[in-house]
């Protein structure tokens, strides 16, 4: 099983001396499209009010451009930690034993807007860019990575895909038609039987999913078998739109 994480807007500082390496992230064939966005981004970065006015920065938020500006040079830890907020907060890898990190590594990938789809223990350095950012110079995000992401997927054939992105970052990379997937969201019944999809709550639970299966490191290759772990696991999973999953909490 392939497990698709969106990123979070937040970063934490900081990591290791080594410096980006983009030959030797996961999918090594979206490298032409990784270095045009990064170039993008960091000259960019070059003219701050410019910089402040494309990524929809706060005078409180400038302070971002720096890592842009430095992100072929800047510290690197893997992406998995690199990340906070609410789902990583929840999944709270740094906490994990080496084997379940080690699961991470293997089944886990975090779509990043400037990168494109990374492994969980790539090391990648703090930035600031969103899904629905345009940079100059280059076509829409959507435009760089649709295409190749898809590609990249069908090339990797993973059995089964649980795709947990946010609509934006799905659509910088929807998994080929050819490979098994459903969409993950987080819903909640009221007592009336109404259906109403979360938000904060929708995050939080989708990090403690990757967490328990991180721990438990089942073998998926299947929506049966996910439905049949989920069961087990006392997680209630249920029918919802067409090609979507919903997890009920």
């Amino acid at each position: 099983m392939l497990i698709l994480l969106p990123p979070s807007e937040t970063k934490r500082p900081g990591g290791r001396r080594s410096i980006l390496d983009i030959p030797r992230l996961a999918y090594p064939e979206l490298a032409p499209a990784r270095q045009a966005v990064v170039a993008a981004l960091v000259s960019l970065a070059a003219d701050e009010d410019a910089a402040a006015r494309v990524l929809k920065l706060s005078d409180r938020q400038r302070a971002e451009i720096a890592h842009n500006a430095a992100f072929c040079t800047a510290p690197t830890m893997p992406a998995v930690d690199r990340y906070t907020g609410v789902l990583f907060d929840a999944l709270d890898a740094a906490t994990l034993t080496a084997p379940a990190r080690r699961w991470l590594g293997a089944h886990v990938v975090i779509h990043s807007a400037p990168l494109g789809p990374v492994a969980a223990l790539d090391p990648i350095p703090a930035y600031r860019l969103a899904a629905g950012t345009v940079l100059p110079g280059i076509p829409p995000l959507r435009r760089v990575w649709a295409d190749a992401v898809t590609a990249a997927l069908a090339r990797a054939a993973p059995r089964f895909v649980l795709d947990l992105r946010s609509e934006a970052y799905s659509a910088l990379g929807p998994v080929p038609a050819g490979i098994p997937s459903v969409y993950l969201r987080v819903v909640t019944v009221a007592d009336g039987g109404a259906v109403r999809a979360l938000n904060h709550f929708n995050k939080h639970a989708k990090g403690a999913l990757v967490r328990r299966l991180a721990e438990q490191r089942p073998r998926i290759g299947s929506l049966a078998a996910l439905r049949r772990w989920a069961d087990a696991a006392g997680l209630r999973l249920r029918d919802g739109a067409r090609g979507e999953l919903d997890l009920v909490v």
